[in-house]
């Protein structure tokens, strides 16, 4: 079988969720796929290096298709015109679209992964541009027009069925992994205590509760020496997260790390003392994974999807009581008890999530709808 898959979101390089789990899906696929063939679709001007991203040198199953159009001018020509027909051209069985920016329809199967509906249900937490373009998308369409849909969650199945009145059958969920360099790395941590958010600081993150409960932490003497670290880049409408850090009194103690590469990741997420996540909408959620593979303890709000990731590993804090998550997190820097709990609990959760069962089930997914 000849595969399309759609690699375009991976020109940045970047870190984000929907590239972390294009990079590991199509990684696992590829060392345990032999028997189909792929071609990847790869797009524009200024790209990252694909080799550097999927493992896919001496691999005579894969090709990739390296073109060099704008492509704002191939979203247009797919949306308003159907045109290039790719997998035509391709001569593709199966169009996998890890993403939701896509490929003109044809009547080639097609396989989505739609991981959340966030920018449906609060379209506050976008820019008008991000807003334009989720509705230029027309995700209903493209989903009531796929063959079949996989999602990172049986909250965002549930949603998805709800929202778009798509056949529950058609969506499977398929859980994403992590990868292995997340563990411990059994390196006693020298600095200061630590309190650690990674992601992009963009509203839907609720990074403002964060420092608000911070400044709280710290009016207290005991918790004079720790610190707040925020790793990632900058996303959208950011404003509101750099100006409370900036008044805060506590200001010399919030540090900045900016976009951190996976190896930078793992330390941090080693050298925090809690990982604390107050997002008020996740289909999956990467960083909790991570940060409790990395034998971090996890504070996480009690929405959405993460109490289905997170099950019994993690404690759940409302994303909008400042109160309760600096109760929170003072019961998990002073009680070891607690603290080796959710360790050992969430080293065990994270080992649920591997990429090679989630390729395992993507596979299988494809093999049954390519006619």
């Amino acid at each position: 079988m000849q595969i399309l898959a759609d690699v375009r979101l991976l020109s940045r390089g970047g870190n984000s969720g929907v590239e972390e789990y294009t990079r590991g899906l199509l990684n696992a696929i590829f060392q345990q796929d032999s028997a189909n063939s792929y071609s990847l679709f790869y797009n524009g001007f200024q790209k990252q290096p694909l080799d550097n991203q999927l493992t896919i040198k001496g691999r005579s199953n894969i090709r990739v298709i390296d073109t060099h159009w704008p492509n704002k001018a191939l979203d247009f020509s797919a949306r308003f015109l159907n045109f290039p027909p790719v997998d035509r051209w391709l001569r593709s069985d199966l169009v996998f679209s890890p993403h939701f920016n896509l490929l003109p329809k044809t009547r080639t199967p097609r396989i989505i992964t739609i991981p959340d509906l966030s920018f449906i249900h609060h379209p506050q937490f976008f820019s008008r541009r991000q807003n334009l373009w989720h509705r230029l998308q027309n995700i209903q369409r493209q989903a009531e027009q796929s063959s079949a849909i996989v999602t990172v969650s049986e909250f965002s199945k549930s949603d998805l069925v709800d929202v778009f009145k798509v056949p529950e059958q058609k969506v499977q969920v398929i859980y994403p992994g992590i990868s292995d360099i997340f563990r411990p790395t059994h390196g006693a941590s020298t600095g200061r205590p630590s309190i650690l958010y990674l992601g992009t600081i963009e509203p839907r993150k609720n990074i403002p509760l964060l420092i608000r409960a911070f400044n709280a932490l710290k009016s207290n003497s005991r918790f004079g020496d720790w610190q707040l670290i925020i790793a990632g880049r900058l996303g959208w409408l950011y404003s509101e997260v750099l100006r409370l850090a900036e008044s805060s009194p506590y200001r010399e103690d919030i540090v900045f790390k900016g976009a951190v590469s996976s190896a930078e990741r793992v330390d941090l997420y080693n050298s925090a003392k809690m990982f604390v996540f107050p997002s008020f909408f996740e289909g999956f959620g990467f960083p909790p994974i991570e940060a409790q593979a990395c034998g971090c303890p996890v504070i996480a709000a009690n929405r959405t999807s993460l109490p289905e990731v997170l099950g019994e590993s993690a404690v759940y804090t409302d994303p909008w009581k400042i109160d309760q998550l600096v109760e929170q997190m003072s019961q998990l820097a002073e009680n070891q008890v607690l603290r080796d709990s959710l360790i050992k609990r969430g080293l065990a959760n994270a080992d649920r999530f591997r990429w090679q069962k989630s390729a395992l089930e993507t596979l299988k997914l494809f093999n049954g709808q390519a006619f």
